[in-house]
């Protein structure tokens, strides 16, 4: 495993990130596919085992169930300071407008229960999931610099906003002497490579790291055509945001393949070496043992510059699809389900 620093911060990261959205409870999450605790603590060491040391993870995964089997496992299975643990927070409700609860109490209230599941006294890296459209910028950033102040964070990322939103966010910080973003957490891939119009290029300019969530765009990037799976079947948030593009994008993907043939490694090694060209630590799910074995192998597989021009050559501009989509202030209406805890969040 190779290593590097999150941006502007003295955390030593992994290049591989697990990514723990397969872990949790089924029956209380919005995914059917998720692994029950025995079998996500088996993925977890096995990552430790392979040299990960950096794990992402959210309040809004199966009602807490993902932070809270992470936190028993990195208990179990390594040293506190040799790990580097990320979460998210999710934007205020409506109950909790109506209720006169401020962006600030918000965060408090987040970061408390996360570091109860997590049973953590800090996390290293607490992420801002998706863009507030109803909170002042100010109360988030003054909420988040609180808690970095307090000890209970010891740096701030975000994740789900467009290059404008961070460049204005961290304009905000400096002003004001807050604690600023030092990753950003994006969809970006292979079959999805819009975060190079505007964010890559204020990342490298400004030393944020980049941690890209659907590094294999949902499995698609590590699959061979007719191939399956559990989550291929059941995830219709990823059918969402590919579905619309299979048929160009499938280009690409048959590429993967040929390349991963050539070079006698699997598509997944293909795909996230092209990826980990472009950015600091790719988050990488794995509800299976060979996907964090796949993800781990791939830090060490170098493509040359003929090889990456192959991959990126049948691109096409994609339109925004999930999340970002979703994010905006007409589209924030829209409702989508995460459980917290005891409260439900209705957000895209």
């Amino acid at each position: 495993m190779q290593y590097t620093k999150l941006g502007n911060s003295d955390l030593q990261v992994s290049r591989i990130c697990m990514g723990c959205m397969g872990f949790g409870n089924a029956k209380t999450g919005q995914h059917s596919w998720t692994l029950d605790e025995e079998h996500s603590r088996e993925i977890i060491k096995r990552g430790l085992d392979l040299g990960v040391n950096f794990f992402d993870t959210a309040i809004g995964y199966q009602d807490g169930t993902s932070e809270q089997y992470l936190g028993r496992a990195l208990r179990d299975f390594a040293k506190r300071e040799n790990v580097v643990v990320a979460t998210k927070f999710l934007p205020r409700t409506a109950e909790e407008i109506e209720a006169g609860i401020s962006g600030q109490q918000h965060i408090e209230q987040f970061i408390n229960t996360s570091l109860k599941n997590l049973g953590l006294d800090y996390v290293d890296l607490y992420i801002y999931h998706m863009w507030d459209y109803e909170t002042p910028l100010y109360d988030i950033m003054d909420g988040l610099n609180r808690i970095v102040k307090a000890g209970k964070v010891r740096y701030i990322g975000i994740s789900n906003c467009f290059a404008y939103q961070l460049a204005k966010a961290n304009a905000l910080a400096e002003r004001e002497g807050f604690a600023k973003f030092v990753s950003v957490q994006g969809h970006y891939n292979l079959i999805f490579r819009e975060e190079e119009r505007e964010k890559a290029k204020l990342c490298a300019e400004d030393n944020i790291a980049m941690t890209p969530y659907s590094s294999l765009a949902g499995g698609r990037l590590s699959k061979h055509p007719g191939e399956t799976s559990k989550r291929l079947q059941e995830d219709a948030y990823a059918r969402l945001k590919y579905d619309a593009t299979a048929e160009q994008d499938q280009v690409i993907i048959g590429r993967v393949a040929e390349l991963a043939a050539k070079r006698g490694v699997s598509m997944t090694e293909i795909s996230l070496a092209w990826l980990l060209t472009k950015v600091t630590a790719p988050v990488v799910g794995a509800t299976k043992l060979h996907h964090i074995e796949g993800a781990a192998k791939a830090v060490d597989l170098k493509l040359n510059p003929e090889e990456c021009a192959y991959l990126e050559e049948p691109y096409v501009p994609h339109r925004l699809v999930g999340v970002m989509a979703q994010n905006t202030p007409a589209a924030a209406k829209e409702t989508h389900v995460w459980t917290t805890g005891s409260q439900k969040i209705e957000r895209a």
